[in-house]
């Protein structure tokens, strides 16, 4: 072989292993989960609405009612910043996870500091991703 034909051959390689590099670099939907609990917990706004779609759904489920509570990024950003303004102790953990190809279930456990004293609810999330961002978020009743 020339050379012409050892420095095409060491290019495409680099680039092969550039790729695999890539796709072993890109979050997991669980971890993107993982991430944005963690910013919730930082009360990092800003890295929470880096890993959601611009038409980001806040969705609560009651029985057989389904109630949009935010829509879209400002939305989001809004009720995240009230949220914490009011209830400035709140942490959220994630107990399990269970994952599909596209969605993120888990049982997550609210605790925060009341009037008189600690209180903490679980709750089941179901984490809905497009194009690897979190597009909806479904919320369940809250349990004692």
């Amino acid at each position: 072989m020339n050379i012409r034909t050892h420095l095409l051959l060491l290019a495409v390689i680099n680039m092969s292993l550039a790729a695999s590099f890539a796709v072993d670099k890109q979050k997991s939907n669980e971890q993107i989960v993982r991430d944005y609990v963690a910013a919730f917990n930082s009360r990092d706004v800003d890295a929470m609405l880096s890993m959601v779609t611009e038409d980001i759904q806040w969705l609560t489920v009651a029985g057989d009612k389904l109630a949009i509570e935010t829509d879209g990024k400002l939305k989001l950003r809004q009720s995240m910043a009230a949220y914490f303004k009011s209830n400035p102790s709140a942490k959220s953990e994630l107990v399990w996870v269970q994952m599909t190809k596209l969605r993120v279930a888990a049982l997550e456990k609210a605790s925060w500091q009341g009037k008189s004293g600690p209180n903490s609810q679980s709750s089941l999330s179901v984490y809905e991703f497009r194009n690897g961002l979190i597009a909806r978020v479904y919320y369940y009743p809250a349990e004692k």
